[in-house]
């Protein structure tokens, strides 16, 4: 059942630990923020994120004696380190003398100095400089024994994510030249007849500048498509000449939550060598633990092949970006990272080991807080590095396969969001997670994957507002069904091409026959508007006019603009296609879900009430792993059996899993 590693994990357990800013400290405070990381059982720390004015103080004029001193330190006391290109903070010494590298907004504002990945990914000048230090840091380090990771800058994207500037703009007609055979197919593909925007050249092509207009969808969408790979480009550019000094692994971390993403994160998960992921949860969420649970799936789903990925960051309490950052009830900072690794994470890593005195985030957790060594923070920290290293044989082991996938595509997500639609405060989040607690609740494991992703041996899938998809992806899908597996469709899904092109003929477009309806109009709801079903679900912002030539009709509107109309469809051929075209409330999505479950008898992890969190990771000789999350504020008694491995108790046939609590059950091998 465990899957060959390609690379080596840089820890010998599960890895443990946070970002590591020793040069914000005292020389004094090293030695005992090393004992104290002894003492809570940390093994990986993030070193170097923001160091590149104090590593590089003027062109090729290099400081190395603090770092020569924390790696040494850190590696004698057996810390490994994640060296970190510092790269996200350019200095200010190139800022000022290179103003230019810092990005541009849509408005062409450019930025200003003070924030974090203040520089333009197509910028030569930044490239120049930042490979430069790379260069020097890799030559250094790359052999250092504590060194058994790299990090290529800090969260790709966030801040940098789109740069409108000429040289973006320029570097963008190069890409659109590599897409593209010449811009007569590129007008075709975006319709630009449309407002006679035709161009003759690709050199007329600007990226889609300014706030509240109306840009071709298709050139939109390729300008994502292209922020993206620019991005990635000086990933790669960086990883480069990292490996020509290193062998370590070299990953970045990645911001992947439910919703839109800034970059193409399934495409970057090939180009690491570990997936790695930050996750915050939001105050205003009030599903935080599913939220985490979809993240976390997603990241799952995006290894491809069911392998081990790695939560970089997380908080041990508030963060200091939210408008009011809650601190996290007892017990929380464990329960919220053994679920990462209950879905396949091989560690639990902080933002931030210390908390910072001064700097924009001074307020933000950490794992010693301000308040120190006497907090309830810090012993929940010792708790959770104790319960890691108890954990030990979960390390490698793969989540079991999951019956259902749910299918995302980021361009899906850039396009949906973007231009002129008909609903324009949709957000592409917000079916998979509808979609996603509905399983969660019921304790049936998701697999969140790809569009790309090899769908064969799924008996669900769910595709939530899969807005862009091309005729072979359509094919693909739509195959599911004749091979025996049930597909549901939302609204929004099969819309346009791959080229932001609608699909004439009648939405959903690219899945009409599979589904044997069509929607001749779509419905949005205003604001406070509200429809019944008849079942009494609650339809809210989105409708559709549809037709039904080739299914059964399972739910009707009853009152409203679409009364007596069709509302949720099945086509009963294969494993039945089912479309939903309308916005569910929450319990209208749970019923479609428990008649899922059920005609498919699909076994769930457990049977128990909704807020128990299940999942299973599975061991090469067959040995269960069992996470059970309490997430409520009630004790839960359900049917399971082992040995926990945090505490060592014995359980079975039942166990109680505590109000907050945790059990991690070892079970038996099965034959």
């Amino acid at each position: 059942m465990t899957p060959a590693r390609s690379v080596p994990w840089p820890t010998e357990d599960l890895s443990f630990g946070g970002d590591y800013s020793p040069e914000q400290w005292p020389r004094s405070v090293w030695d005992e923020d090393v004992r104290l990381m002894r003492e809570a059982g940390v093994n990986l720390v993030t070193v170097g994120v923001f160091s590149w004015g104090l590593l590089e103080r003027s062109p090729g004029e290099y400081t190395w004696d603090w770092l020569d001193a924390v790696l040494d330190l850190l590696h004698d006391n057996g810390i490994a380190v994640d060296l970190a290109t510092p790269t996200a903070a350019p200095p200010n010494w190139l800022l000022t003398a290179h103003p230019e590298i810092l990005p541009v907004d849509a408005t062409e504002r450019r930025e200003r100095p003070g924030g974090r990945l203040g520089w333009c990914p197509a910028s030569p000048v930044f490239r120049e400089h930042a490979l430069r230090i790379v260069g020097a840091l890799a030559e250094r380090y790359g052999e250092h024994p504590a060194v058994r990771l790299w990090h290529v800058s800090n969260e790709l994207g966030g801040g940098n994510g789109r740069c409108y500037c000429d040289v973006s703009a320029a570097d963008f007609r190069r890409w659109l030249r590599a897409r593209y055979d010449d811009v007569d197919a590129a007008n075709a593909a975006w319709g630009t007849a449309f407002w006679g925007h035709t161009y003759t050249s690709f050199d007329e092509v600007s990226p889609p500048r300014g706030v509240g207009g109306a840009p071709n969808p298709g050139l939109a969408l390729d300008f994502e498509r292209y922020s993206s790979d620019a991005l990635l480009a000086h990933f790669e550019a960086e990883k480069a000449v990292i490996e020509q000094h290193s062998a370590a692994p070299v990953t970045t971390n990645f911001m992947v939550g439910a919703g839109s993403q800034v970059v193409d994160y399934a495409e970057w998960a090939r180009h690491v060598a570990i997936p790695a992921n930050d996750h915050y949860t939001l105050v205003d969420d009030p599903d935080r633990a599913e939220d985490l649970a979809a993240a976390a799936d997603r990241m799952r789903g995006m290894t491809r092949d069911g392998g081990p990925w790695l939560l970089m960051e997380h908080s041990t309490g508030g963060p200091s970006w939210q408008q009011r950052n809650r601190a996290k009830e007892p017990g929380e900072i464990l329960r919220n990272s053994l679920a990462h690794v209950a879905r396949g994470s091989d560690g639990a890593l902080f933002f931030q080991w210390r908390a910072s005195t001064a700097g924009a985030e001074q307020f933000h957790s950490a794992m010693v807080p301000h308040a120190g060594t006497r907090s309830r923070v810090w012993r929940e920290v010792c708790a959770l590095g104790r319960a890691l290293r108890a954990l030990g044989p979960v390390q490698g082991a793969p989540v079991e396969r999951a019956r259902v996938a749910i299918v995302v595509d980021e361009a899906s997500g850039w396009a949906l969001q973007s231009g002129l639609k008909p609903h324009r405060g949709l957000r592409y989040g917000h079916e998979l997670r509808a979609w996603h607690t509905a399983f969660w609740r019921r304790q049936v494991l998701t697999d969140v994957v790809p569009l790309d992703a090899d769908l064969s041996g799924y008996d669900v899938v769910v595709l939530p507002t899969l807005f862009v998809v091309d005729d072979a992806a359509a094919a693909r899908i739509s195959a599911v069904v004749e091979h025996g597996a049930t597909l549901l469709v939302t609204y929004a899904s099969g819309i346009v091409d791959e080229t932001a092109r609608v699909r004439t003929g009648g939405y959903p477009g690219a899945f009409r026959d599979v589904l044997g309806v069509w929607s001749e109009e779509f419905t949005p709801l205003q604001r406070d508007e509200r429809v019944l079903l008849d079942d009494g679900t609650v339809v809210t912002d989105w409708a559709e006019d549809v037709v039904v030539e080739d299914a059964d009709v399972v739910l009707r509107h009853v009152d409203g603009p679409l009364a007596g109309r069709p509302a949720v469809t099945r086509r009963a051929a294969g494993g039945g296609a089912w479309y939903v075209s309308a916005m569910l409330d929450a319990d209208g999505v749970q019923r479609i879900v428990d008649r899922i479950v059920e005609e498919r008898a699909i076994a769930r992890t457990v049977t128990a009430p909704p807020g128990l969190e299940a999942v299973r990771r599975v061991r090469q000789d067959g040995t269960g792993i069992l996470f059970l999350l309490n997430h409520r504020t009630d004790d839960v008694v359900l049917s399971a059996a082992g040995t926990d491995l945090l505490d060592g108790s014995g359980h079975g046939p039942e166990t109680v899993v505590p109000a907050g609590g945790v059990r991690v059950l070892l079970e038996e091998a099965t034959a």
